[in-house]
């Protein structure tokens, strides 16, 4: 007998990348050395003051339930860090300790979005956030960017693709695929124009941490503080196995989000949180500095040899660390490339299909989160691809 299972199955599609990992990791398994530049975690191992105070907290009993809200140490730290990063003022009461980013901008939609409604997002984008929304009934509303605008939105594209049914907008700022960052004037102006609409922000701040331009990245709550900023501790701070994050929510969403945290999630790992104390120390950021300089090197090393092949990257990545570029005339389409790049030359890529839908077939998504070493012997495999 076949069951039959939720019709939103349906509008979900694989998160490509996962798919080829594992492939990669199954030729791996058979012996084949493959380079891997598909998958966004950093190579760093959780730096140590971090892996300290886990360990501590399960040496201490540190194990049990704490408040869905997370522990108020927690909080209070960072909002500490708004402050000191920032200089925002940001009350520990609205910030909510989450499972991972991912559980925050679960959350976030839960509580803006109703069924049938529409959130504003840039094409390309992270794929899962317009999948969070299929699951909860609502829609993603696609806006195509382009180089023009630096690949993120602005205030035009988001008056101009507001629809009946738009409820509000996600950004992304550096963004995944393509590293952008969003410029200053043009958060003002997009917060302006949403409040204007009484819709809501939300703005994902992942890779906060992890951006290389001399201008200091600023945040979205420095702005306005009816914004929901997502973060995690995963991408800077190293801890991607511990999936722990955090979101900053208005004052009048408190007892929602309260809501949602307890019966959703129950709360987040204590031990995470426990160890995530230890990501404000001294030691901590020292270590996490200086990954962030070695990204910045691998960056500079991809962007330079990507660009001599013939990819085409018309804006340089200001944050995350990846690059998202236009395949070589003659390549054929993002997928077809991808896969014969990983069966026949060991690298492993994701094919822009991965992250929407506009030119999504003639761009790939490089990311150089592993040693440096390892993105020259991929360049050079790169190379016999492209000349055999």
């Amino acid at each position: 007998m076949a069951l039959k299972y939720a019709d939103r199955l349906d509008e979900i599609q694989p998160f490509r990348v996962m798919k080829l990992l594992a492939r990669a990791n199954e030729l791996q398994a058979l012996g084949r050395p493959i380079v891997h530049m598909e998958v966004g975690e950093p190579d760093f191992p959780t730096p140590q003051a971090i892996v300290e105070a886990g360990k501590n907290a399960i040496s201490d009993g540190r194990t049990k339930y704490t408040p869905a809200e997370g522990i108020p140490e927690l909080r209070r730290a960072i909002s500490t860090f708004y402050h000191a990063q920032y200089n925002a003022d940001v009350p520990a009461e609205r910030i909510f300790i989450t499972a991972g980013g991912s559980g925050a901008l679960l959350m976030a939609i839960a509580l803006t979005m109703n069924v049938g409604e529409g959130l504003l997002m840039s094409d390309p984008g992270y794929p899962c956030n317009r999948h969070f929304l299929t699951t909860l009934g609502a829609h993603a509303q696609l806006v195509p960017v382009t180089a023009d605008t630096g690949y993120q939105l602005n205030r035009s594209l988001v008056a101009n693709s507001w629809q009946s049914n738009s409820r509000g907008v996600l950004l992304a700022s550096p963004s995944n695929p393509t590293g952008s960052v969003i410029c200053e004037a043009d958060m003002a102006d997009i917060v302006d124009e949403v409040m204007t609409r009484q819709g809501h922000l939300i703005v994902d701040e992942i890779y906060h941490g992890l951006d290389y331009s001399d201008e200091k990245l600023r945040s979205a709550v420095e702005f306005s503080d009816q914004c929901i900023v997502v973060n995690s501790f995963s991408k800077y701070f190293g801890m991607t196995g511990w999936r722990l994050g955090w979101m900053v929510v208005p004052e009048s969403a408190i007892s929602g989000v309260e809501k949602l945290a307890q019966n959703l999630f129950i709360c987040p790992s204590s031990i995470a949180q426990y160890a995530a104390l230890a990501a404000f120390s001294e030691e901590a950021r020292s270590e996490m500095d200086r990954n962030r300089s070695a990204f910045k090197q691998r960056r500079d090393y991809l962007l330079r040899e990507l660009k001599a092949l013939g990819f085409g990257i018309p804006v340089e990545p200001s944050g995350a660390f990846y690059i998202y570029a236009q395949l070589p005339e003659g390549c054929g389409n993002s997928e077809a490339f991808c896969h014969d790049l990983l069966e026949r030359h060991s690298v492993a890529v994701t094919p822009g299909t991965d992250f929407g839908y506009f030119d999504a077939d003639r761009y790939v998504r490089f990311s150089y989160a592993q040693d440096i070493d390892l993105l020259r012997q991929g360049i050079k495999q790169l190379k016999q691809a492209l000349t055999t």
